[in-house]
């Protein structure tokens, strides 16, 4: 059995065009995590998929029950994955995912999904302390234009200083291309 996980974070219709919270670029990052999903069932890889749930109806996106907080089709779980539900943007606090991947020796966690500002973020470094050898696939991964200061910051400069940052100590960066090589 493969010591390999592909854990695919919030890739969720509300961070669609038609969504209520849509990310630069996301569709194209969908699309390439569909990619890693399949070559990793391909390798037998484990794939868990993470579904952030907020918990209550105000929230602005992914509230309970609704259509938005599906995950979407082009990466939907098959039938025997792992779906962890998550409140947090860090897929490990407060949810099973350690007692899974520790339960089957996983020792690789590879990371996608979205919003590499927050989510990926969080989850990235928190498989990194907990010890994992942890990869990232950078186009696998999608986020959104942001504002501090009165400086606004393009979406394409939020995931690059991610990716740098991620990269520096916590994950090994890659992309689809490389990932899925055989």
């Amino acid at each position: 059995m493969s010591k390999r996980a592909v854990v695919v974070v919030d890739l969720q219709n509300d961070y669609f065009p038609t969504g209520k919270y849509a990310l630069v670029g996301i569709e194209s990052a969908a699309a390439n995590a569909a990619k890693v999903i399949e070559a990793a069932r391909e390798k037998g890889d484990r794939v868990i998929h993470v579904q952030h749930i907020f918990a209550s109806e105000d929230a602005p996106f992914f509230t309970p029950g609704s259509a938005g907080s599906e995950i979407n089709p082009v990466v939907a779980p098959r039938d025997g994955e792992t779906l962890v539900v998550k409140n947090a943007p860090n897929a490990f606090l407060n949810t099973e995912l350690k007692d899974i991947l520790d339960s089957d020796g996983i020792q690789d966690v590879v990371v996608v999904g979205a919003m590499s500002h927050m989510c990926i973020d969080a989850t990235v470094r928190a498989a990194s302390d907990h010890g994992y050898k942890t990869t990232v696939v950078q186009d696998a991964c999608a986020t959104r234009d942001l504002e501090y200061g009165g400086v606004s910051v393009p979406a394409a400069s939020v995931h690059a200083a991610m990716m740098a940052a991620l990269g520096f100590a916590y994950a090994t960066i890659t992309d689809t291309e490389d990932f899925v090589k055989p």
